[in-house]
């Protein structure tokens, strides 16, 4: 056994490995080069919809419950407990949140959807931290449970009550939203001219201070302060020695069961308030199902971030951007995404061929080629495709990012307090 005497040593620093971090200048880049590669689609095609300032401000809606969730399981992670619970716990800030808000205000439900969201949280470290129960497993079941818990009180709560029903809660009072005087109008007249690039860049600020809900803002903000928590501070130093090797970290007193248990229970507090997003700001009021699976498409893009918060907020954008063109002009904008798709895989192509990796580039190309064939040959996609194309692309960038991902070395592992000695 190694004996470990300083916890600041570089052995024990639990970041990612060398060149694999996404720094703040290398996300920048890549936003302003997709931005760039859908400008010129979006010219070739016509197809105006995809950058324009409402398509923008509803990505940014549906990305925040997404975010959420992935910032979520990053704590829980980074501690070394894997959180397939989110799902459930996302269900139960809607409905706690949807609940309390309509008796008692909006800013009341939020903090109770938190609660709920924490006590499906506290459950699951329970579980898995004191109990060693393997974590998928307790992730399940506590989204079985938070599922069944929901719609045997929903009945209780809501029927009865106007504008209630038995799936449905009745309507929660508008949290309010903000827009930026004169830089929102501004913004829009510069995405309408169609330039090429500042016009889409236009309108994706346009869509960051237009109608912006004030939960949105709180929801932004928590990314930075996560990065700077659990990596400028010594409590988020110890936080993720526990997920990279919590027995080094017992044996220079870190209490790695309590680490734990704050990261899961924060970990259900932020996935509770992505549902809260979704019953107070998305909707207001408290839908049966209305999480969609939203708990694990965060999970996905928590770990297309490599357990990141930068990363994770770009995957969120990403999942939010292709969720949007189910409201705003689906089957068009979905049909030029597919030459925008055919781009990026023949530019993989070319990536994985000077690389020298012939076999993956070869059917990189050929599925780029099959993509930019299904594009020529149609004038829209049908809307099947379009309400499957944010799960089709979950599948697709975890797929293409897969060999550069590095999980917490002890992530899932089981552990047992003294088990070093």
């Amino acid at each position: 056994m190694t004996t470990v005497t300083d916890l600041n040593q570089p052995s024990l620093q639990p970041t990612a490995p060398k060149g694999r971090r996404l720094t703040l200048p290398v996300l920048l880049l890549v936003i302003a080069g997709g931005l760039a590669l859908t400008s010129i689609v979006r010219i070739i095609t016509g197809a105006d919809g995809i950058t324009n300032v409402s398509q923008m401000s509803t990505a940014l809606e549906l990305a925040v419950p997404i975010g959420l969730a992935g910032l979520g399981g990053l704590w829980a992670e980074r501690a070394g407990v894997v959180n397939i619970g989110l799902e459930g716990m996302m269900i139960l800030g809607t409905w706690f949140g949807a609940w309390a808000g309509y008796q008692w205000g909006p800013w009341n439900g939020v903090l109770i959807g938190i609660v709920g969201g924490c006590v499906g949280g506290l459950l699951h470290a329970i579980v898995t931290v004191t109990f060693n129960v393997n974590h998928i497993v307790s992730g399940v079941a506590i989204n079985i449970l938070a599922l069944g818990a929901t719609r045997y009180l929903a009945p209780l709560a809501f029927e009865g009550v106007q504008g209630g029903s038995a799936k449905q809660s009745p309507p929660v009072e508008s949290i309010g939203n903000f827009t930026v005087p004169g830089l929102s109008d501004a913004l829009v007249d510069l995405n309408d001219k169609g330039w090429f690039f500042i016009s889409d860049v236009a309108g994706l600020l346009g869509g960051l201070v237009t109608n912006v809900s004030w939960l949105t803002l709180i929801a932004v903000a928590l990314i930075p302060a996560t990065w700077w928590i659990l990596w400028r501070t010594a409590f988020g130093l110890r936080l993720r020695s526990c997920g990279e090797n919590p027995v080094a970290a017992e044996s220079l007193g870190v209490n790695v069961y309590k680490y734990k248990y704050l990261a899961v229970i924060i970990s259900g507090g932020l996935a509770g308030l992505g549902g809260v997003f979704l019953s107070i700001v998305a909707n207001p009021f408290y839908l049966e199902g209305q999480t969609s699976g939203r708990g694990y498409i965060g999970l996905a893009a928590m770990i297309f971030g490599n357990w990141m918060p930068g990363g994770l907020a770009l995957g969120a954008g990403l999942f939010g951007y292709t969720d949007s063109l189910n409201l705003r002009g689906g089957a068009e904008n979905v049909h030029a995404l597919l030459l925008l798709g055919a781009i990026l895989l023949a530019i993989g192509a070319v990536w994985l061929l000077v690389k020298k990796r012939y076999v993956p580039g070869v059917i990189t190309l050929a599925v780029g080629i099959l993509m930019f064939t299904w594009y020529s040959l149609t004038d829209e996609v049908p809307n099947q495709v379009v309400s499957a194309t944010p799960y089709v692309i979950t599948l697709l960038v975890l797929s293409l990012s897969a060999q550069r991902l590095r999980m917490p070395k002890a992530d899932g592992m089981p552990y047992r307090r003294g088990q070093g000695k």
